[in-house]
């Protein structure tokens, strides 16, 4: 296209007055092969929030899209604020992929304001569960009337992802349709199998223990699918720390209940829960993840897959279950 218009700038002076019928067909033609040449070559732009999402997206979208990720690993994706300089990603975005259930508003905001007027917003969690399905927990209140939105702590909440984002680029570029296809069957495969492992897994755990304690309530759809119950969450609504009224009640719920570990994050780290668990006499993990990959860009290990089976495994040993059934799981992304 620029080279198009160099040409036509070059030459307007000289060539259109000596022969305007020709060259006003050269130039139109010359546009007209630069557009379609872009059209061909040029990659959709896919802009999206958290790393699972992120990862998700690449698995099925693979070479045929150019990806990134919003929000970094390891950012509170709930008080994440995106920068003035987000707006070029938006500005340059075909297609913009959000958790939604109200966990992005400011990028989403900001999306609305800044975005392609041909630009599609997919929200994948509005497109996955109904109301009826929310969950409202301590950290998510229903007063509040923002449910839980961790849907993708959940393997097949996970998989209808991949198909609502494999349905999108199949809009976006048909051309590729066979390979987004392909992808998304060698992916979901993957995330079944993943979904019984862990159903393996958490069977092994005595079924007194299988109960979770987490600073931050990320397993809300994950804790039902697979026979475990949430008994509680250290963190307020307001995602501050709790309370000394609020520690003790906990401190005493978990002297009554007898887990054997309460769980931390990493994204929220909390001396608070580490205290809870020593007055309580329960261990403390401090190594869950929800929006954070582990290991480094290019491992195996750094995937969405990857970071359920780290999850697990933690929850696992820590609660007294066997690994056994996670072994044959491969983490990594789809070549």
């Amino acid at each position: 296209m620029r080279q198009a218009k160099h040409w036509y700038d070059r030459h307007e002076k000289g060539l259109w007055r000596a022969a305007p019928t020709a060259c006003a067909a050269l130039v139109i033609l010359l546009l007209g092969a630069a557009v379609m040449s872009v059209a061909q070559d040029r990659r959709p732009n896919v802009l999206t929030t958290v790393a699972p999402l992120t990862n998700i997206v690449k698995n099925v979208g693979g070479p045929f899209i150019e990806l990134h990720g919003l929000i970094p690993g390891g950012t509170d994706s709930h008080t994440f604020e995106p920068t003035p300089s987000d707006v070029k990603y938006v500005a340059a975005a075909d297609l913009i992929i959000l958790n939604g259930l109200d966990l992005e508003t400011p990028t989403e905001k900001l999306a609305m304001a800044n975005k392609q007027p041909t630009a599609r917003i997919v929200k994948l969690g509005d497109s996955t569960i109904t109301p009826q399905n929310y969950v409202f927990d301590r950290s998510f209140p229903k007063s509040g009337g923002h449910p839980n939105p961790h849907l993708w702590m959940n393997p097949i909440y996970a998989s209808r992802y991949a198909e609502l984002v494999r349905d999108a680029l199949i809009e976006l570029d048909p051309a590729h349709t066979a390979q987004y296809r392909e992808r998304t069957q060698q992916y979901t495969a993957r995330l079944s199998a993943l979904d019984r492992a862990i159903a393996a897994a958490v069977a092994t755990i005595p079924p007194q223990n299988r109960r979770l304690l987490t600073y931050h309530d990320s397993f809300a759809y994950f804790a039902p699918r697979y026979g475990m119950a949430v008994i509680g969450a250290i963190e307020p609504a307001s995602f501050s720390e709790p309370s000394p009224r609020e520690m003790t009640r906990v401190i005493r719920q978990l002297k009554r209940e007898k887990v054997p570990a309460i769980f931390g994050s990493e994204v929220f780290p909390s001396k608070v829960l580490d205290q809870i668990g020593r007055e309580a006499g329960v261990r403390f993990v401090d190594t869950l993840r929800d929006d954070d990959l582990p290991g480094t860009p290019g491992s195996p290990e750094h995937s969405y897959i990857g970071m359920m089976l780290e999850d697990v495994r933690t929850m696992v040993t820590a609660l007294g279950g066997n690994l056994d059934a996670l072994l044959g799981i491969d983490p990594a992304d789809i070549p």
